[in-house]
């Protein structure tokens, strides 16, 4: 998997043949540094995979370059998204946009500019805007610079809770559809409200936003249009007071709350949630995971796309560089998978890990693997 993507990173470089003092050529030198610019994974355990980027546009580009290695045509989303650095708001709630149909994986921009990972990676996706997307070769969420995207389709974010409707009213508008579920993730703690982006992508249910105590008028006016949707308010009362979920009730017919006390909680009280056809179910081993740092909610949705496609997992949260939380711990430790006879006929759990080792150390990297370990159980030693 590296060297697939070493082959797309010197692609987009047009790299030199000539021989570096190492003996590598220039080639196999500039790809291997661009893949790490671009946080594209470059340190795995049996069970874990990092991508390691030193910001969210790098660990955006790295996974968007992960779930569509775009070596050929086939390979390539039809379109990206572009997000604002500073608007994670728009960023979370723009993660449904790589629900199927549309897929469009997210990558990170400002108003002064493309980063350089964000540019090398929408030179190696190459979108050309499909039937899904309405031609659109990209999404852009605010006014932010959209670098060498042609056909872009622009949506505005005056407010979080504006923004978000206006992005729900595109994910219909693109695919015909009401939603079939509508997630309210608060708007001032961006802790509580990230594991919103791992299911908007893997669901195409919409994220809305909603204060602690004032529901926003743009929110309202989105939950009316879908009164029979069913809606789920994301976080404790701290964050979406009792008043606000009351609020919401006058409007839809069936309001819920899933919610920890804090993020890391949250996180896992949104993993193992069940309501029938929304809630990703998981308490039992063989899945996904990707796990995140709490305060960096625009990896939420650079991590998306992870959870809408090879082994479709949640987002989990650690508080921490150097200690994995003890409730992550505990979950982790429930799922954990084992066999009694045959390893080969067992279930397996796989984590991605994003960001470099200032976000997440390698130690707790090693422990996320130990946890994520088949085990035997039962049986002659």
């Amino acid at each position: 998997m590296i060297l697939a993507v070493a082959f797309i990173v010197a692609a987009v470089l047009g790299g030199s043949s000539n021989d570096s003092d190492d003996g590598s050529t220039g080639i196999e030198a500039s790809a291997s540094e661009t893949a790490s610019e671009l946080g594209y994974p470059a340190f795995a355990t049996s069970n874990t995979t990092r991508v390691g980027g030193e910001d969210p546009a790098a660990n955006a580009a790295g996974v968007a370059l992960a779930v569509y290695p775009s070596t050929e045509p086939g390979l390539r989303p039809a379109a990206v998204t572009l997000l604002d650095e500073e608007n994670w708001q728009a960023a979370i709630a723009a993660s449904v946009l790589m629900a199927e149909p549309i897929g469009a994986p997210t990558l990170v921009s400002s108003p002064d500019g493309l980063p350089e990972p964000s540019a090398e990676a929408l030179s190696a996706l190459d979108p050309q805007g499909g039937a899904a997307t309405r031609g659109a070769a990209a999404f852009a969420i605010g006014d932010i610079d959209t670098g060498d995207a042609e056909k872009v389709t622009r949506i505005a974010s005056r407010s979080p809770a504006a923004g978000a409707a206006a992005i729900a009213r595109l994910r219909e508008q693109l695919t015909g559809k009401a939603p079939a579920h509508i997630v309210v993730a608060s708007s001032q703690d961006p802790g509580l409200a990230m594991p919103a982006a791992a299911w908007a992508a893997r669901s195409g249910d919409p994220v809305l936003f909603a204060e602690r105590d004032k529901l926003p008028k743009a929110t309202a006016t989105a939950l009316r249009r879908h009164p029979d949707v069913p809606v789920y308010v994301l976080g404790p009362s701290s964050a979406i007071s009792s008043d606000v979920v009351r609020a919401i009730s006058e409007i839809a017919n069936r309001v819920s709350r899933v919610s920890g006390e804090d993020p890391v909680a949250n996180a896992i009280a949104f993993a193992r949630y069940d309501d029938g056809d929304f809630g990703w179910n998981i308490n039992d081993p063989g899945h996904g995971f990707v796990v995140a740092r709490a305060h960096s909610p625009l990896d939420a949705a650079a991590a998306a796309p992870l959870s809408a496609s090879g082994t479709w997992g949640p987002l989990l949260l650690t508080d921490s560089a150097d200690t994995l939380p003890g409730a992550l711990r505990g979950y982790l430790l429930d799922v954990k998978p084992g066999y009694t006879t045959d390893p080969t006929r067992a279930f397996y759990n796989h984590v991605w890990v994003i960001g470099d080792q200032e976000a997440i150390d390698v130690n707790q990297q090693a422990e996320i693997n130990n946890l994520a370990e088949l085990a035997k159980i039962g049986g002659a030693p």
